[in-house]
């Protein structure tokens, strides 16, 4: 029962904090929204950056970054951002492997515990024979707590591993389509400037 109860802290601990942690307006913060979708011109860039910079977060910080590589070749931007991005978002799934393990790990660890449990009541068989059963029954049904309590916890460790694990790769899909849709804007804008750089230098 002790690992049991070290599982089903471990799983409340990740379930409370990852509630916390992927809250839309935490990760997908509207001000860096804004900045994003009203992007137009050059000067926007610097304004754009000194929002982001107010957060700590895997969208303002992947988008930080894009402003300052802004000057590379496109594909070297996207390369960069991306390489970026799979750092950054790597906090959004923190904990859920411990989800998964106390999913997989707590219905074994109750059918283990009911296992020990029989041995034991086979052995008190072995010593008292088959006519206590008060005995073999209390001892079967201690036996059997064990699994119940293994999938008490397994079972909703399973369902919030699957719901935070599809709800963080939802933030991951629309940080990427914000941070995709800033890269774009870059990249026109450097190909605008440097249209208006050729005009120029042909009028003169």
């Amino acid at each position: 029962m002790y690992p049991l109860i070290l599982c089903s802290f471990l799983m409340l601990t990740v379930v409370f904090e990852r509630l916390w942690s992927l809250r839309r307006g935490k990760v997908m913060i509207p001000e860096v929204i804004t900045v994003v979708e009203q992007l137009g011109k050059k000067e926007d860039l610097n304004l754009a950056r000194s929002v982001c910079e107010k957060f700590d977060s895997p969208f303002p910080n992947t988008v930080v970054s894009a402003i300052k590589n802004r000057n590379l070749d496109p594909e070297d931007l996207r390369i960069t951002v991306e390489d970026e991005g799979r750092q950054q978002v790597r906090s959004l799934t923190r904990g859920l492997n411990i989800l998964e393990t106390v999913a997989g790990i707590a219905p074994l660890l109750g059918l283990l515990g009911t296992v020990l449990g029989m041995i034991e009541v086979f052995n008190v068989i072995e010593e008292l024979g088959v006519g206590q059963a008060k005995a073999l029954s209390g001892g079967i049904a201690e036996a059997l707590v064990t699994t119940a309590t293994g999938l008490f916890i397994g079972i909703p460790a399973l369902i919030a591993y699957n719901y935070f694990n599809t709800r963080s790769e939802g933030l991951i899909l629309d940080i990427e389509n914000y941070v995709l849709q800033l890269v774009n804007k870059i990249i026109h804008l450097k190909n605008d400037e440097a249209e208006s750089v050729d005009v120029r230098l042909r009028a003169e």
